[in-house]
């Protein structure tokens, strides 16, 4: 009897000590399990890409797995949006990837201009890569015309098949009114009809080659490609450029074919300011004598000069205009409060005779 009372406690111990031990480990096989599915749902719930096809020398078509996140279609996140996709032959994108009407994760992706001839890899985000040939095909513009002294456009329409992508995008569908409509993933619409795309012409440049042979590379103007119900993009000579009237000038381009590309050089009278109103310290109204029509405001700046002989610089503010009316921000300081400004448009897009606003 003794010696059993004095096993028992031994024993209770042992069997203690090794049902702990089992519930240790069974715990952190729990653990373990419950972290391993944690990260095959990360893997899962990361989009990948499913099917890439090149549209033009300019654009993609990519579908994922799933819809990108907010944070991948910010524009405010173009920077880090680029780094997501990695191609190689230094390509890239160049505005960030618009979701299709209709689709669920299907978007329109405009990247830097293909090199023919040339067989790309594509991953997003560090996934399986994807590869495709370099497109040759370029859009199909109808004809061009200059609208001001240092800037002319390119025209394309609907009617020939061919589409600016903000007609096509969900981004841009509650603005563009019945300009909107829906392709299919071969962008046909609910008719059959085939559409070429234009994607995003940020950054994009046209050549102007005058009839003596002079080259001159003009930048597209941003928030113009589908101003005013038109797909008639602005492109700007550089600053201080202007076209010489009665000159015949020819523009080509790397991502369009136009169909008529020539025309004469003419000289266009400046726009003219007829007031400027102060909204707050950082900007203003600047009302026109007439509605210009086109974004012709865009890219274009001011100076204002204060009676206590201080000068700043203001630029339009890019999609502000209405009918006649355009907001400018100030780009380099502030309006000082009560001080009277005077109007001085940079680089003669504009007269402005005796125009002031008192800052408030």
């Amino acid at each position: 009897m003794k010696s059993t009372k004095i096993l028992t406690p031994i024993l209770l111990g042992l069997t203690l000590a090794i049902t702990g031990c089992n519930n240790e480990a069974q715990t952190k096989q729990s653990d373990q399990k419950q972290e391993q599915p944690q990260k095959e749902t990360q893997n899962v719930t990361q989009a990948q890409i499913t099917e890439l096809q090149p549209l033009n020398a300019m654009t993609l078509q990519i579908t994922f797995s799933q819809p990108l996140s907010e944070d991948d279609v910010n524009p405010e996140n173009l920077d880090t949006i680029k780094q997501n996709f990695e191609f190689d032959h230094d390509m890239s994108i160049v505005n960030v990837p618009r979701l299709k009407i209709g689709a669920e994760s299907t978007y329109i992706v405009p990247v830097t201009i293909h090199k023919p001839g040339t067989t790309y890899t594509l991953s997003f985000k560090g996934g399986e890569k994807q590869s495709f040939e370099a497109s040759e095909e370029k859009i199909n513009i109808s004809k061009t015309m200059q609208v001001s002294n240092d800037t002319i456009e390119i025209e394309s329409f609907k009617e020939d098949g061919v589409t600016d992508y903000a007609n096509i995008i969900e981004a841009y569908r509650a603005g563009r009114g019945n300009l909107s409509f829906q392709v299919d993933d071969e962008n046909k619409d609910e008719n059959g009809n085939q559409y070429e795309v234009i994607s995003s012409l940020r950054d994009r440049t046209v050549t102007i080659t005058s009839d003596n042979g002079e080259k001159i590379t003009a930048k597209y103007i941003p928030f113009t490609q589908a101003a005013d119900g038109r797909q008639a993009p602005k492109f700007r000579l550089p600053e201080g450029q202007s076209l010489t009237p009665g000159t015949e000038y020819t523009v080509t381009s790397d991502w369009g074919e136009i169909k008529n590309p020539t025309f004469i050089g003419e000289e266009f009278a400046p726009l003219t300011i007829q007031s400027a109103e102060a909204i707050d310290e950082k900007s203003f109204e600047l009302t026109l004598d007439k509605d210009p029509s086109i974004e012709l405001f865009a890219g274009r700046s001011v100076q204002l000069q204060g009676e206590d002989g201080s000068i700043v610089q203001a630029q339009y503010r890019f999609s502000s205009r209405q009918g006649a009316v355009g907001i400018f921000d100030i780009t380099d300081n502030t309006l000082k409060s009560g001080v009277k400004y005077t109007v001085a448009p940079l680089n003669n897009w504009a007269t402005a005779n005796d125009i002031t606003l008192i800052a408030k």
